[in-house]
């Protein structure tokens, strides 16, 4: 009886070595392990020195087209650690194009959003999860598409108005025509396309694409965009921006706006002459963001020359409400005269807080 228990109580001890050794006669401890607080260990056969399971996505779908190339959300399920909890985890994105990185996000949250992706393009995608300088294995990879260039819409925060597919998400006024393949041609200085925005955009930028603008229009204070507040006259419209291009004297650049504390505007030698070629694109862009708003010219898409920028800065917020804008804009107390510059035809319009997408300048 007392053999069998000394034989039994030596094969215990034998097998207990065997566990916690790794059969040398100096075993190390794990890399990375303190009295057992985290979960990092030596890198595994995958690269990884977290143990952790792989993240799983969720959406978008794998193999699926996604509906806007501006505005996609990737999202993942949790890791799970595998020895101790408590850990605050952060996650890792990578976009692919093919197997090449083009952008990575890390962020304490589960969901990367993404804008400003090329049109009808396929990305794949994975994330992991990351804890103190370790990192758990990669998720399996997943594939999505962008769509062709979306169709116009006007939402929250955002108007998005291609033209040239003949027709609008606003309110063609006055005598304007579509023209195929190019976008709306305002006709008069009475012509323009009005859009009520759903919710006043407090920062961001208004931006077209204008063809056929000549030099010397009709006209003396003739808008190539406008906003307000509402429909009263917008000449003592207290919250307005207008950028004119000028047909008297012909060619001048000149621009307004005005927010809750006060209007900033061109004055004097800063009313600029810019001389235009009706066969040539032009990208017209003002924006008020951080308390600055600028006007700029860009001759040419994508990648033209920058022919105009001035800007100011500005006090207090840009709150109209309601918020309306134009392509033109309407006459004021002065008449046509101060109506939109005639002959334009204006496609792709953009106005967002969020910077113009590449789908939008072709």
């Amino acid at each position: 009886m007392f053999r069998k228990l000394f034989l039994f109580a030596t094969a215990t001890t034998t097998a207990f070595a065997i566990a916690c050794g790794d059969g040398s006669k100096n075993p190390s401890s794990p890399s990375g392990v303190s009295n057992g607080s985290t979960s990092t260990t030596d890198a595994a056969a995958d690269g990884s020195t977290l143990k952790a399971t792989p993240p799983e996505p969720v959406s978008p779908a794998n193999n699926s087209t996604v509906e806007d190339a501006s505005n996609i959300v990737l999202r993942v399920n949790p890791s799970t650690l595998k020895f101790t909890n408590g850990i605050q985890l952060r996650y890792r994105f990578q976009l692919l194009n093919g197997s090449t990185v083009v952008r990575e996000f890390a962020t304490g949250g589960r969901t990367w959003t993404l804008n400003e992706l090329e049109i009808n393009t396929s990305y794949n995608w994975r994330a992991r999860a990351e804890a103190k300088g370790a990192f758990g294995p990669w998720s399996p990879t997943w594939t999505f598409r962008t769509p062709d260039e979306p169709e116009g819409y006007m939402r929250p925060g955002e108007l998005y108005d291609p033209l040239y597919k003949g027709e609008t998400v606003g309110k063609r006024i006055g005598a304007t025509a579509f023209v195929k393949g190019k976008g709306v041609h305002i006709l008069t200085q009475g012509g323009r396309v009005e859009y009520r925005l759903p919710d006043t955009v407090q920062s961001g930028e208004f931006s077209m694409l204008v063809t056929n603008l000549r030099t010397n229009t009709e006209g003396i204070k003739t808008k190539i965009m406008s906003m307000a507040e509402g429909f009263s006259d917008i000449t003592t419209n207290d919250r307005r921006m207008t950028v004119e291009k000028r047909g008297d004297p012909a060619g001048i650049i000149a621009w307004r706006f005005i927010s809750y504390l006060g209007a900033v505007d061109t004055v004097g030698a800063q009313r600029v002459k810019r001389e235009f070629n009706p066969a040539k694109t032009y990208l017209w862009t003002a924006s008020w963001r951080n308390q600055r708003f600028e006007v700029r010219i860009v001759e040419g898409v994508p990648n033209g020359k920058e022919i105009y920028r001035f800007g100011k800065p500005y006090k207090g917020p840009y709150n109209p409400d309601p918020h309306i804008a134009w392509v033109g804009g309407p006459p004021g107390r002065s008449g046509m005269n101060s109506g939109s510059v005639d002959g334009m035809i204006v496609r792709q319009v953009w106005l967002s807080n969020r910077p113009r997408p590449a789908f939008a300048n072709r």
